[in-house]
């Protein structure tokens, strides 16, 4: 009989963690926080090509009678350029840190409300809007790619302005409703969820590499401004 013997301190070098119950655990480690931020990334830039080809104003004017709460809800979503917008919010205010965090999401679907009912009365021509919108994207993604933290005060007046125009188109497919009320829930609820994803992946990417990934996505929210403004 052959007998393979190995030294009690090799032994100890291969041995596997144990369970209170006494059993070996054969458990892998969490991913590597990079390996994650870079498929988060990479989630994020597939999302952003897919929406390049898409139309800038596919939410302004869905044409149509429009529904309840489902409706407000998908109207940010058929629109990249509101989601783009919507996306930065966030992403900008997990870069500022501090109270920005929840108060730059939390201006932007107050203010958007009163750019809804401004949008009711029909008094800004679209294509003044389809630009202002445009910009947003480039002013949003810029103040992002910089790393700009700005006082709150300032970082709230900017996302405050843009929310106003973001808000306008949203007014006008409010009057097209079948319930009204239950519209505008849907596309309220809809941007807060849009903006805790920009939070999420805020956090998410920005301790890796000094920020720069979050900078990066800013920048690119720029391009796809500049494309939505020429487009």
């Amino acid at each position: 009989m052959i007998r393979f013997s190995m030294s009690p301190r090799r032994m100890r070098a291969i041995q596997l963690p144990v369970l209170p119950s006494g059993e070996p655990a054969l458990a892998l480690g969490p991913p590597p926080k990079r390996a994650l931020a870079l498929a988060l990334l990479n989630a994020v830039l597939a999302l952003l090509a897919a929406g390049a080809f898409a139309s800038p104003v596919a939410a302004h004017d869905l044409g149509g009678p429009m529904g309840g709460f489902g409706s407000g809800f998908g109207h940010p979503l058929a629109g990249f350029d509101h989601f783009l917008a919507m996306l930065a919010v966030g992403l900008w205010g997990a870069q500022m840190g501090g109270r920005s965090v929840w108060t730059l999401p939390a201006t932007f679907p107050l203010i958007m409300c009163i750019g809804g009912i401004i949008g009711m009365f029909g008094l800004i021509p679209d294509e003044t809007i389809r630009i202002a919108i445009a910009v947003s994207l480039m002013v949003l993604g810029g103040v992002i790619a910089a790393g700009w933290r700005a006082p709150e005060w300032a970082a709230l007046v900017i996302v405050a302005l843009f929310a106003l125009f973001h808000g306008y188109p949203h007014g006008q497919a409010t009057l097209r409703a079948a319930d009204p009320a239950a519209f505008t829930v849907g596309f309220v609820v809809s941007t807060g969820a849009i903006h805790i994803l920009g939070i999420g992946v805020g956090y998410g990417l920005k301790g890796i590499w000094n920020g720069n990934l979050v900078r990066a996505l800013g920048g690119v929210i720029a391009v796809c401004g500049v494309y939505f403004l020429f487009k």
